[in-house]
């Protein structure tokens, strides 16, 4: 494929909680307006690797990085960096929807909210916007007021990435945002992934091989050795990946004979 450009360029990164090293040596690019598909056993390192994109995982303790994450040729760990902007332009989305215990034009205004704000009319076309791309404005249009806690399981992750939407990221990343979903409700998300593509650099994690092989115009398999460090065995074209993998390893997961 031509005219890649990264959105985000990780070499030799390495993560640890604490003294504990969870992913080592990571080296790869995820390329703005395509879906990249991190698929693996568990435990292999996925989530803490998508987590170290946005800076997120330091919200759960000690961390120590060693490598580089570049954003758009900015280092996201140089001490300069305003951490809150940069989650703002790399969005998340989690494996069970969190909305807050608030109404639904709330949940998807929070962000606006936090970063500035916005007048009302404004407020109320970008809450409005947000929805519509996340697939969501056609259901919940005559509820606004009415609290997010109340809408399906699959609404609501619709919900929680309408809310990543709301603050125009630049990325978003999505951690199995499909694993507590319905068949329906997770055709609904994929095919909000689909729509998105031309707006935004995505980062799937998936166990659901079919899904990856649905969603993703790439993908990086990532397993662990007798160390039990998360590593990342082979990386190319989700067409590759599947139809012709290079490492044996990538083979056996992806024929299903392992994880």
């Amino acid at each position: 494929m031509t005219n890649l450009t990264p959105a985000i360029k990780i070499k030799n990164l390495s993560f640890y909680y604490g003294n504990y090293k969870a992913i080592e040596n990571i080296s790869l690019d995820i390329y703005k307006n395509r879906v990249t598909a991190l698929i693996g056993p568990s435990g292999c390192g996925k989530s803490t690797f998508i987590k170290a994109l946005n800076r997120i995982s330091e919200l759960e303790g000690k961390v120590k990085v060693d490598g580089s994450v570049e954003f758009f040729g900015q280092s996201i760990y140089d001490s300069r960096i305003n951490i809150n902007l940069l989650r703002r332009e790399i969005g998340m989305v989690f494996q069970k929807p969190n909305p807050f215990p608030m109404s639904i034009y709330e949940n998807v205004a929070y962000g606006v909210r936090i970063s500035g704000g916005a007048p009302k009319f404004q407020l109320d076309d970008i809450v409005e916007s947000a929805l519509k791309g996340a697939a969501l404005w056609n259901e919940v249009k005559d509820k606004l007021n009415s609290s997010a806690l109340g809408l399906s399981g699959g609404q609501q992750q619709r919900l929680c990435i309408a809310r990543a939407l709301a603050v125009k990221p630049k990325v978003l990343l999505m951690d199995e945002p499909c694993s507590a979903l319905d068949p329906i409700a997770t055709l609904k998300v994929e095919e909000l992934i689909h729509s998105l593509r031309s707006e935004l650099t995505i980062a799937i994690v998936t166990h659901n091989m079919q899904q990856a092989t649905r969603v993703a115009d790439f993908t990086a398999f990532f397993s662990t050795d007798e160390s039990r460090i998360g590593q990342m065995v082979e990386f190319g074209a989700t067409t590759q990946i599947f139809g012709s993998p290079l490492d044996e390893r990538t083979r056996d997961y992806v024929a299903g004979r392992f994880g």
